[in-house]
């Protein structure tokens, strides 16, 4: 992988998937814990995901049943692990770190 562009989104991001390992992420819930709008969250999400360090899916439902649009699911990747592990070991602390949690998985 090659140089990747870091911002204080991106650890933010990092340090909220970081510390869940074992689950996937959606959208709406990482924002709304990282307190990041739209505009800043969806294009970190994707600059991680086509860099390679998540991997994501778009959950397999039946959208009228459930009464709303698909979720896609992110997860740090095998080398999203080795990024946050390097990049928070020298973070600076960020604004709200430690505060927000995020809620249970699926569902």
């Amino acid at each position: 992988m090659g140089k990747f562009r870091m911002s204080l989104t991106i650890l933010r991001i990092l340090e909220l998937m970081y510390a869940d390992l074992d689950r996937e992420h959606y959208g709406l819930e990482l924002g709304r814990a990282a307190n990041l709008s739209n505009g800043a969250l969806y294009p970190a999400l994707d600059r991680l995901d086509r860099a390679g360090y998540l991997t994501s899916a778009l959950e397999e439902i039946d959208e009228k049943a459930e009464g709303r649009r698909k979720r896609r699911y992110y997860k740090l990747s095998a080398a999203g692990i080795r990024l946050a592990e390097q990049e928070l070991r020298g973070a600076p602390r960020l604004p709200g770190r430690g505060a927000a949690r995020l809620s249970s998985g699926r569902g």
